[in-house]
């Protein structure tokens, strides 16, 4: 899938507004990289023939460019997936959405680290969220997170407290502020590192929006950690999602204690289980140290 140009990328927006399905939006992705096919050459198939009077994708283009232009005048960078500046971790899974909005420091090289978990978070479970934020930043990497109530908002605060670079994967459309309390937060977030949803700006979040969020944020990150989680919690979705990706997944031990997924989970390839934050990093220091072994491995046998 080469570099797009302006007409592609507005084709590609053009495509999406008539694909109202995640499993429409996954062929097409297919589709575009399977074929090598041109976001332009597809609307063309989708519409009707040229007339007399009119060229229905000229003017299916120029719909979505004045949709383009709307989005980056208020502040909010339009992303596709033939864009360079699109997450390069994000683009190697499966799942990958074909377009991002994002508000903030957007870079295609992240190396960030998913920390998430229930929104009725206990106070240790609090503390030790801003522990793993704090010690993520000491490192640093970036610290995701999905800008929820609870364990959401203590990484966000806790990372934007040491200095460190935070990012938001969010259920809603980017316009939107879900809690409303987290208002501010979206804004501190955006403005010491990044903010970014899959949804059409004006999205309201519903049942369908926060699990595939939860897919995107696993995409996004080096390896997610869970801190404390409810049987019916979403973060059981993204621990799935990651285990689909190949990405490590870090389970604190509440997760197991409370959880029949999370013990179900913790028998998954690359997931591990941490005692306390001190483990949790000794693990994130392993995962971080991989690249190295393997070059090592690599070059000991070339």
């Amino acid at each position: 899938m080469g570099r797009w140009d302006d007409r592609e990328r507005a084709a590609l927006v053009a495509l999406l507004r008539r694909t109202s399905t995640e499993k429409g939006e996954r062929e097409l992705v297919q589709r575009l990289a399977d074929d090598d096919a041109s976001p332009v050459m597809v609307l063309r198939e989708h519409l009707a023939p040229v007339d007399l009077f009119s060229d229905p994708l000229e003017e299916a283009i120029a719909r979505a460019t004045e949709e383009i232009t709307s989005c980056e005048r208020g502040g909010i960078q339009v992303i596709t997936l033939g864009d360079d500046h699109y997450p390069h971790r994000l683009r190697d899974v499966f799942d990958r959405p074909p377009l991002l909005f994002a508000r903030g420091a957007v870079r295609a090289e992240d190396d960030g680290v998913a920390v998430v978990g229930s929104r009725a978070v206990s106070s240790e479970g609090r503390a030790i969220t801003a522990e793993l934020a704090t010690r993520l930043v000491e490192r640093g990497l970036t610290v995701v997170s999905g800008l929820a109530a609870g364990v959401d908002t203590a990484a966000h605060q806790a990372a934007l407290r040491a200095g460190g670079r935070t990012v938001a994967v969010i259920g809603t459309g980017i316009r939107k502020h879900f809690p409303p309390e987290n208002r501010d937060l979206h804004r501190e977030v955006a403005e010491q590192g990044a903010v970014f949803s899959q949804f059409w700006p004006d999205r309201a979040p519903d049942k369908t929006t926060f699990p595939l969020r939860n897919g995107t944020m696993s995409g996004y990150s080096l390896a997610t950690i869970i801190v404390e989680a409810g049987e019916r919690s979403g973060t059981r979705i993204q621990a799935r999602k990651a285990v689909e990706h190949g990405r490590p997944v870090i389970l604190m031990r509440s997760v197991l204690d409370h959880t029949e997924w999370g013990r179900v989970t913790a028998g998954k390839p690359d997931v591990h289980v941490a005692q306390d934050t001190h483990e949790a990093m000794a693990i994130v220091d392993e995962l971080l140290d991989r690249p190295k072994q393997l070059e090592s491995f690599l070059s000991g046998i070339g």
